[in-house]
């Protein structure tokens, strides 16, 4: 398998048979936490129907519909500061997979929302790992209280490099 070439030399390893990379690079719009899926690996393809915030979305295959709630993390909601943009930088994200996403299921939140992973393919049929490429572009956090998230090692380290290069929400004047 070819993966990316991280400026830093540092790959993560995100669980669930991915392996993500990190890139570090001024630029973070331009860098994507990317992730080889693998054919073992058990994910649903699902489409969008509308993302609500940065960190909710509804998908849709066949005649079923559900509400994903991104395992792992948190953003704005859309009344408060960064809000909009967040929702905005997720459509620019699942933009790149023409709004078919790979959905790996975790559990089910009191809400009757499906709490999950959710990856998109890119160009070069690789994976860019939403929830932990929301925390790395600084338009999310990485919520403690999904526990059963089996990424949380991942979304730390990713969380402490957007506060350290002040990105998005962690953009300080």
């Amino acid at each position: 398998m070819n993966f990316p070439t991280s400026l830093s030399g540092y790959a993560l390893l995100i669980g669930l048979g991915l392996i993500g990379v990190g890139c570090t690079n001024q630029n973070s719009q331009q860098s994507r936490n990317t992730a080889a899926v693998e054919q073992q690996q058990e994910y649903e393809v699902w489409q969008l129907k509308s993302i609500h915030d940065g960190d909710t979305l509804s998908v849709v295959k066949d005649n079923e519909e559900l509400k994903i709630r991104f395992c792992g993390i948190d953003a704005p909601e859309k009344k408060k500061q960064f809000g909009i943009e967040a929702r905005d930088h997720l459509r620019e994200l699942v933009d790149i997979g023409n709004g078919e996403l790979l959905i790996v299921p975790i559990e089910q939140d009191g809400y009757q929302s499906t709490v999950a992973e959710v990856y998109v393919k890119d160009s070069e049929n690789t994976a860019i790992h939403l929830n932990m490429q929301m925390i790395r572009d600084g338009y999310a956090f990485w919520y403690y209280a999904h526990y059963h998230c089996p990424n949380q090692e991942g979304f730390i380290l990713a969380e402490e490099l957007a506060r350290k290069e002040g990105l998005g929400i962690w953009n300080k004047p």
